[in-house]
């Protein structure tokens, strides 16, 4: 080798060719890529990253979502207060060294963490989509698996699963189609993100009001009803107050009932988010960490 330069040139070259058509770069993951731990897919404005995390001191790894500037570069505090969206809460992986996150052949994302066959995670949809659907991180903080050739079209959102935390533009509510509500359900603790015991969702009886839920059955707190003249729920005055930085907006149609808000400025940053305490707190900031 040492007689042949070029040789070794020609190999590092291809080589390095080779990685690059495989490595996760940018806010996509296409067909034939794979997010291995220490990869992430970064927003395109940089605002968002996914990838694997090991909360607190847990030694479980979850893929999930979180505000850039939130992470923690060792890890060691990644807790409840970073992430916006977990995928595997209910089932953590302990080696690291096998964890990765590709597209199937028909199209679905699915989490692998070990030498089975078998997915700890997967977007289970039944189309066959093939390799024309790509995985892509948005600057809202939506992970959404769409057409390629017709990115307009989304055959599944991380926005449509929930976690703990409400983002500005997703919704919650009901689907009227297929009856599954759009919901928070807190984390175990800050170290675990499993399902907790506190939720927070739209009443399924249709009253248009929302709780705040102990075990999914005792309600403990009540928005009251929407007043769609006052654009305001009973029991929530303050929710005015938040006029000039949060735009809110009720909507019930033939399809789905859901609440929702925007930011007015687009460099804030804000979320809802369920704490495994039994509270939900509105955090909103200019830059920086909490």
């Amino acid at each position: 080798m040492t007689s042949k330069p070029w040789l070794l040139f020609v190999l590092l070259l291809i080589l390095s060719y080779y990685t690059s058509c495989f490595s996760v770069a940018g806010d996509t993951l296409s067909a034939g890529q794979s997010l291995s731990v220490g990869d992430t897919l970064l927003s395109q404005g940089s605002k968002f990253e996914l990838g694997f995390f090991s909360p607190g001191s847990s030694l479980k790894f979850y893929l999930g979502i979180w505000y850039k500037f939130y992470l923690d570069e060792s890890y060691k505090n990644f807790n409840e207060k970073n992430a916006v969206w977990v995928a595997n809460r209910e089932n953590p992986l302990s080696d690291p060294s096998s964890l990765r996150l590709n597209l199937s052949e028909d199209g679905n994302l699915l989490l692998f963490g070990s030498s089975s066959n078998i997915p700890f995670w997967s977007t289970n949809l039944t189309f066959t989509g093939s390799n024309l659907t790509e995985a892509v991180l948005r600057d809202d903080g939506n992970f959404v698996l769409r057409d390629r050739s017709n990115p307009s079209t989304i055959f599944w959102e991380s926005f449509d699963h929930p976690t703990d935390t409400w983002l500005p533009g997703a919704k919650l509510g009901i689907d009227k189609v297929t009856g599954k509500p759009k919901q928070l359900i807190s984390w175990k603790n800050k170290e675990d993100p499993a399902p907790g015991v506190f939720s927070f969702g739209l009443d399924p009886n249709g009253s248009n009001q929302y709780f705040l839920e102990w075990n999914r059955s005792q309600i403990y707190w009540s928005s009251g009803v929407w007043n769609g003249k006052t654009q305001n729920f009973a029991f929530v005055p303050e929710l005015t107050s938040n006029v000039l930085v949060l735009n809110f907006s009720f909507v019930s149609n033939e399809n789905e009932t859901y609440f929702t808000y925007y930011l007015y400025d687009p460099s804030y940053r804000s979320k809802f988010a369920m704490k495994s305490t039994g509270n939900i707190q509105l955090l909103a900031w200019l830059s920086g960490p909490l």
